[in-house]
């Protein structure tokens, strides 16, 4: 395992070079919120010791997510709060058709470069949130779809791929949350996918439960994703079934762009998605979808349809 780099005062000392491994934000038990530096081994420890109330972080000391940090005394953690709110991410930029599976369940060819689009930070959801499902959406199409999330530490433009880990602050687990037919269906859509709109709505972006450092699971490419639908297993893929991994990425979405420290990359979902399959099981009222990934930990958050 990486081991985080930190100067000897420890004060957070360069981009990918971070004062912490595993970033949290957290309820102590006199009610103060902090940020910490989780204490522990892997994710399985994450869910083993949060249900055992003896989940424990160093404190670091500084303004936001993002540092500069200085490393404080040790806490046990009262309540886990989400990693990032609405107003530590500026944009979420989300790739599309990025593992090589699911381009093929879904009759495509291969990208040439990454397809890119948005969904605004209002879609942000903590990892144990319900999920509202506004009316427009509630026909029968919502879909489900685990993904690796990248996050920007630091800010950078026309960002070389030899450089790009520089400015990952680190990765979550997310669930790209999704309407097929406003995404597709020409009634709806036009003639052209939609992506914007169709994945767009409030908490469409459920993100947590920590953020994962490079120092500690490097360019990402060794995880393994699993989506799982009330206890159902729906998605299993390794990571490097990218088509794009976290360099190309961060390079090709920098260019000409300002990735702002805070932004959200996407990066898209491998296949057993209920579009995918021949009698598509889309999510209905009530359902708990779970994204779980290697060394990040899961979210998982029911579908609740708005009255």
């Amino acid at each position: 395992m990486f081991r985080s780099v930190v100067n000897p005062k420890g004060v957070y000392c360069g981009s990918n070079m971070a004062a912490w491994s595993r970033l949290v934000r957290f309820q102590a038990a006199d009610g103060t919120e902090k940020f910490g530096d989780l204490l522990i081994e892997d994710e399985q420890e994450l869910a083993s010791k949060l249900q055992n109330n003896n989940l424990k972080a160093v404190e670091l000391q500084g303004h936001g997510p993002f540092g500069p940090f200085v490393r404080g005394k040790e806490f046990t953690i009262a309540k886990l709060l989400p990693a990032l709110r609405k107003s530590d991410v500026p944009i979420i930029r989300c790739i599309g058709l990025n593992y090589m599976k699911h381009i093929q369940e879904g009759g495509r060819k291969p990208p040439p470069y990454p397809s890119i689009f948005i969904k605004p930070n209002t879609c942000l959801a903590g990892f144990s949130d319900d999920i509202p499902i506004p009316e427009i959406a509630q026909d029968g199409t919502l879909d489900y779809e685990g993904e690796l999330a990248i996050v920007i530490g630091k800010e950078g433009r026309n960002i070389v791929k030899e450089a790009a880990l520089d400015h990952v602050a680190g990765y979550c687990t997310s669930n790209d949350v999704s309407n097929r037919s406003w995404q597709k269906d020409p009634a709806k859509a036009g003639g052209v996918p939609q992506w914007c709109f169709s994945k767009g709505f409030d908490k469409f972006a459920p993100l947590g439960p920590m953020i994962v450092s490079p120092s500690v699971v490097g360019n990402a490419s060794g995880l393994h994703l699993w989506t799982f639908v009330n206890g159902e297993e729906r998605q299993s893929s390794p990571t490097d079934d990218l088509l794009f991994g976290v360099e190309d990425l961060v390079s090709f979405c920098s260019h000409g762009t300002t990735l702002e420290a805070g932004t959200i990359i996407l990066t898209g979902t491998p296949s057993g998605v209920a579009m995918g399959m021949q009698e598509p099981k889309y999510l209905k009222n009530g359902d708990v979808v779970e994204v779980r990934i290697s060394h990040l930990g899961s979210v998982k958050n029911r579908m609740v349809f708005e009255k």
